[in-house]
């Protein structure tokens, strides 16, 4: 797959099923992936709220760092890489009470070591960004 095209089927091995709990819990489901572009989605409920009844920013930060991991994989995975994130950094724009979320992840920067990513993470029903990150991550080889 040219690093420009989407695979219009989400890809098998980033289903919810098949990850951690932790990772399934946050509930970001892949839509569209490449190595410069990630769409996907979350239906935000109250299984992801606080105690004061709003989506815990820990959600957002988990889509992110999950959603560029994943986009900047798919980018070096032909080298025989892939790609852990070195730094989160997560705004919490506005609180929300659930619902769905757009979460968009495209590269800043992809260089042979390094990548930088920005993921933002909208309200479906009103457009506006709830979160927004920058996560650096390190290209390192697959495990054997």
């Amino acid at each position: 797959m040219n690093l420009g095209q989407f695979d219009p089927r989400p890809a098998a091995k980033y289903a919810l099923s098949k990850a951690s709990p932790f990772v399934a819990a946050a509930g970001l489901v892949v839509d569209e992936v490449s190595g410069t572009r990630l769409v996907g989605h979350i239906e935000l409920s109250e299984q992801h709220f606080t105690p004061w009844g709003v989506v815990h920013g820990g959600v957002y930060t988990t889509a992110i760092e999950s959603a560029a991991s994943i986009g900047a994989s798919e980018a070096v995975k032909d080298r025989g890489e892939f790609a852990v994130g070195v730094h989160n950094g997560t705004d919490f724009l506005r609180a929300s009470k659930g619902g769905r979320v757009e979460v968009v992840a495209e590269p800043l920067q992809q260089g042979r070591v390094q990548q930088l990513w920005l993921v933002t993470v909208t309200a479906s029903d009103s457009g506006k960004a709830i979160a927004r990150g920058q996560v650096r991550l390190q290209n390192v080889p697959l495990p054997t």
